[in-house]
């Protein structure tokens, strides 16, 4: 298995990581999912953005410390088999991969509500089936394809959001003789308060703002491929977040701007609802252009994300060994394949259920997301609790605040669980959370996954895996 970790291809630049670490993030929970979290909270949903951007910050941090330390194919599932064990490095592994695939469905699912703006009559199933091949293809080029492929995908829409707020902000300014909208920043206030929707809803929308800010945590699994990781990885996770944050709050408050925070509706993109409604139907048409390629470019990070940490479940004997094969170019093609496959999922559920779907699968992608933040969290804070003061002071890349930061974090994390069951929209999340979660454990007992590895493993675990086993 070690000839095939050679063969993982170092093709990834800096500017390639902090493009697929923005493409993986700025998608359709900016996009789409946006709308959701206007809809529970109202204008203090910026409060929230700003709060859930801090916790994630220091979440990456967390993972960069490690990731410029050891990076290794796999991350943060190898850094939660060493420090946490083999049982939560198998979970952490699969839930990411879970997340990967959750997250793509809803991305899929909200290009197929895009496809709408111009073909309202054609099914959405149609859509997601006609992605999946492209994306799939994509996916099988050599690593630096793909990389530049992401970072113009990427440029696309934030070139894109950065004109969305210069003409947000113009119309504010100047207005529009054919505006159909009430414009004006009162309207973050002047509509029920700024907590219109009082604590509660404040609270309940972190269940989509944090699901927004998934897929961050993609600059740890590109170590494994990246050009000089000890200076390209602290590069992406000091400016990512700050950028996330900025394109986030910047964003969403000049849209509430713009319009009136309740008449923001889940049935399109809040951006292109808004330029339409100011009769402004070029900038709506331009704008889905925009919002569709910004979907195309999170399934290709989410894809490449998940694939890299089956590969490297795969190198310790925690996946099916058929994962760790590469092809000429360096990719590790069966999981490309395989996470292809699952993707289907979201043909299905497409087809069943098109109207509940999106709410019903970002629940599930936040308990997945806040799971695996989690784990790094607490991977990280067993590491540094285990090292000697000279040790940590010899860290190239150190967690900022330590410990104070972190263990606020680890709190936050807990309580956004806790959060989701008192919602009946967000509560099925735990549900299947908990019932994945028993899967896995059960799978690991029978010795599913137990393969050799690096961390906390008795001569017992250490039970290879065929390229039969199921993960």
């Amino acid at each position: 298995m070690r000839k095939g970790a050679a063969a993982l291809t170092r093709g990834l630049t800096a500017r390639h990581i902090r493009f697929i670490a923005l493409g993986s993030a700025i998608g359709t929970g900016l996009f789409y999912g946006s709308s959701e979290a206007i809809s529970q909270a109202g204008p203090s949903v910026l409060l929230a953005y700003l709060i859930g951007g801090a916790v994630v910050f220091v979440v990456l941090r967390a993972l960069g410390e490690m990731a410029v330390a050891d990076p290794v194919p796999g991350s943060f599932g190898e850094y939660a088999s060493r420090h946490l064990g083999r049982l939560p490095g198998f979970l952490t592994g699969w839930t990411y991969t879970f997340e990967m695939i959750i997250v793509c469905i809803a991305d899929v699912t909200a290009l197929a509500v895009y496809m709408g703006f111009w073909f309202p009559d054609v099914p959405r199933w149609i859509w997601v089936l006609a992605t999946l091949f492209v994306i799939g293809a994509v996916n099988l080029l050599s690593v630096k394809v793909f990389g530049e492929l992401e970072f113009w995908f990427s440029v696309v829409k934030i070139v894109a959001i950065i004109a969305m707020i210069l003409g947000g902000i113009a119309v504010l300014v100047f207005g529009f003789s054919g505006a159909h909208a009430e414009t004006g920043v009162s309207n973050l206030w002047s509509h029920g308060g700024f907590f219109p929707n009082g604590i509660e809803g404040f609270l309940m929308s972190f269940a989509v703002v944090m699901f927004a800010f998934g897929g961050t945590e993609i600059i740890g699994v590109t170590a494994g491929e990246a050009e000089e990781p000890h200076k390209t990885i602290p590069r992406a996770m000091n400016s990512v977040p700050v950028r996330v944050l900025l394109f986030y709050v910047l964003t969403i408050g000049v849209i509430m701007s713009i319009t009136p925070w309740q008449s923001i509706s889940s049935s399109g993109s809040p951006f292109v609802q808004i330029f339409e409604g100011l009769g402004l139907t070029s900038a709506a048409t331009v704008l889905n252009v925009v919002v569709i390629t910004a979907a195309l470019s999170a399934i290709n990070s989410d894809i490449f994300g998940a694939g890299r940490m089956l590969f490297g479940m795969a190198e310790r004997g925690q996946a099916p060994a058929i994962m760790g094969r590469v092809s000429r170019n360096g990719v590790p093609w069966m999981t490309v394949v395989i996470m292809t496959g699952a993707l289907l999922i979201g043909v299905v559920l497409n087809y069943v259920v098109p109207e509940n779907i999106f709410t019903i699968i970002a629940s599930i992608a936040t308990f997945a997301t806040v799971w695996v933040w989690l784990m790094i969290m607490l991977a990280h804070f067993q590491a540094r609790r285990k090292m000697s003061p000279a040790e940590a002071s010899a860290l190239k890349f150190p967690s900022p605040l330590w410990p104070y930061a972190q263990i606020a974090a680890i709190a936050f994390l807990v309580f956004v669980f806790v959060l989701l069951a008192f919602s009946a929209d967000t509560r099925v999340a735990l549900v299947v959370g908990a019932v994945w979660l028993a899967a896995l454990t059960i799978f690991y007992k029978f010795g599913v996954g137990r393969g050799k590895g690096t961390g906390g493993s008795s001569d017992g675990d250490r039970l290879a895996v065929s390229e039969a086993g199921t993960g």
